[in-house]
This record gives structure tokens, sequence and C-alpha cells, in this order.
């Protein structure tokens, strides 16, 4: 491939994030080749990305590589690729719920998929976990259709609503729903729950870290106490859920939570992995969430509505509402499905020149 000439990507938001989606044959089949490709493109190992398409931040520095599947029970496929900022590394250990919503839209785009008269219902194999999503989207006359009514906190202004929902989500990157065996952890004194629902999670009270967990994400950023302390729960988190040394991952994310004080169910302040997140990533949201039904850590602060299944999460910039349907009956608790509402918008439709590469560190 001669990337002097020129690559084709497309730039959408998805969710509450911004990434590049390329079309997995306009890429280096070789996978080392690729990294160093897409992070040549991205800017990576810059804190402000200056000579790439990133953002500065790793909400938008994230990768979309989706292919029609050979998979019996998917139409696409889609592996996510988290870049790094201020290092110039990359990571498929885990998904990225609000990338995805804009997968579909995007596969109709480049032709991968047919789409509908009205609106495009399709399965996504998700790569990095091998679980699948279904999901829908409007597509009148044949085209995605970016304009709508539907608002998600942490996006400026309305987009027409895509309908994601998850399946076989439990345990997707550590093959298990509790990878510690239990609910309840105590690492540096502080109880955790350590949870794997689409992302693996370790949920803690904002008050035994010392914060009331309202605090705004500039105030949380600014103290190294805290980020240190998140920093150290999560690398003994990492080992306990059979990860390894996670100090160069992105996972575990860790959530603060406290009660609610904007008729949600539950207040969140998440790290990713020690900067704080502007809102909360859709599976983030989807694991937490199965955390408090599941009586985890934080559950006794949280505020259900009556049917138990829509959980209203606070975040620093609004809410996100997730659908968990768990049977709590089962030891683990078990999930029987997982459902979300985002919305995408494409941004630009072109060529990026990638300039010179370097392999990831």
């Amino acid at each position: 491939m001669n990337s002097s000439s020129g690559i084709r990507c497309m730039q959408m938001r998805g969710g509450t994030s911004r990434g590049l989606y390329f079309v997995a044959a306009d890429l280096p089949s070789d996978p080392a080749a690729r990294d160093a490709l897409l992070i040549a493109i991205m800017g990576s190992g810059h804190p402000l990305q200056i000579n790439g398409l990133g953002g500065g931040h790793p909400l938008t520095s994230k990768v979309a590589v989706v292919c029609p599947s050979q998979r019996d029970d998917a139409d696409i496929e889609y592996l996510f690729l988290q870049l790094g900022v201020e290092a110039a590394t990359i990571t498929d250990q885990q998904n990225c719920g609000n990338i995805l919503a804009g997968v579909g839209p995007f596969a109709v785009e480049r032709g991968l998929i047919e789409a509908g008269p009205e609106q495009t219902t399709t399965r996504i194999a998700m790569v990095n976990s091998g679980g699948v999503v279904t999901a829908t989207f409007a597509t009148p006359g044949g085209r995605p259709c970016y304009d709508g009514t539907t608002a998600i906190d942490g996006v400026p202004g309305t987009a027409a609503p895509i309908l994601l929902r998850f399946a076989d989500t439990a345990g997707s990157t550590t093959g298990q729903l509790l990878p510690t065996g239990s609910l309840c952890d105590l690492i540096d004194g502080v109880q955790v729950t350590c949870i794997d629902n689409g992302m693996p999670v370790v949920v803690a009270r904002a008050a035994d870290f010392g914060i009331s967990g309202y605090e705004p994400v500039p105030e949380l950023a600014a103290s190294k106490d805290l980020t240190d302390r998140v920093q150290s729960v999560r690398l003994q988190a990492g080992k306990l859920m059979g990860l390894g040394d996670v100090s160069d991952l992105s996972i575990p994310k860790t959530t603060l939570v406290s009660a609610p004080r904007a008729g949600g169910v539950i207040c969140t302040r998440t790290f990713i992995p020690v900067r704080l997140h502007t809102s909360i990533g859709v599976l983030g949201a989807v694991t937490v969430a199965t955390a408090l039904l599941a009586n985890g850590i934080g559950a006794e602060l949280a505020s259900f509505p009556p049917d138990g299944h829509v959980v209203d999460v606070e975040h620093p910039t609004g809410h996100l509402e997730v659908e968990v349907d768990l049977d709590t009956s089962a030891s683990p608790p078990r999930v029987r499905s997982a459902g979300v509402i985002r919305t995408a918008r494409k941004l630009f439709d072109g060529t990026v020149f990638p300039g010179a590469t370097r392999p990831p560190n």
C-alpha cells in the first residue's frame, strides 16, 4: 500500500466520542503495519496530536475498522482501536459503544450492507469481544439520515436516533461478569466491585475517595492525590480481574458513584483510565448499571425506578439512560440483554495522508 497516495477515511461523531472510520480492505492486512499507519494518521505521540487528526483527548482518538462478516450471526464486523494521545500507543483491549453508533450508517455509506427503504437493522459482530449488537437506524430513500430530534447529553443539538441492543456482553474482555469471583473486593482499604458487562470497570463509592462525586471534571482532574489513588486501585484490580499489568492499558475503567441529585438513578465520575471522562461511555454505563442491579458496591446509593430495568446514569454533562435486563436469581447474576439509544453524525468523508509511520510504543 502506498500511503503517500492517501487512504479513504470518514470521520464521524459516534455518541459522545469522535473517531475515524475505515473499511478494513483499505488498510494494511498486517496488524503491526496497520497500527503504525493509524498512529501516524491520528498524530499520537504529541499532546495536541498536532500532526494528525486526533483532537488531543482519548475521546477523539478512536478508530473503527469495518468489514463484511464471515459469521452466520452477523452482517458486518467492527474492530475498535483506542489510540493514545501523548504516547504513540494503540490497543484493541476494549470495545467502544459510542463509536459503535456510527458503524451501521458507515457500512451503508461504503456499500458494505444494503439499506432498507425507511430504516435499516444490521447485526454487528464486535471483534474485540466476540459479542453481537443489533443496530437500527433511519435510512429514508436507502441512505443514512443523520438529522433528527433525539438529544443526548454531552452533544450539542439533536440527531436521528440509533437503537443499539447488545447480546453476550457479560465477560466481554475478562470472560466473566464478575472476574474476581466476588461482588465486593477490598483494595487499598476501599470496597470495589470489579465487573465486566461490555467494559471492564472498577466501581467504588466517591465518598471512599474523599470526594462528593459531584465535583466538576476540571476540579477532580487537578487533584493528583485523587488520580494517584484511582490508578493504584485500578492497577491492583486489573491483576485481580485476570488482566495482568494494566499500567499501559486503557482498561479497566474506574467509576466513582454517589447518590443521584438530578433525577437519575446514580451519579458517576469516570476515569479513562486516569483522565476524567467528560460524560461516561455507553458500555461503561451498562456495566455500572449492571453492578448496581446486582447489588454491588454503591447499590445502596441508587434510586431505582419501579421497573428496575432502565437505569438513568448521571454524568458530568447530563444523563445516559441504559436498559439492562439482569436475572439476579442466578449465581452469578445472568445478563439477559442490554440496550441504549445513541446518535451519530458524519463529519467528513475523504482522503487522509498519514505521512511517515513508526511502530507503536
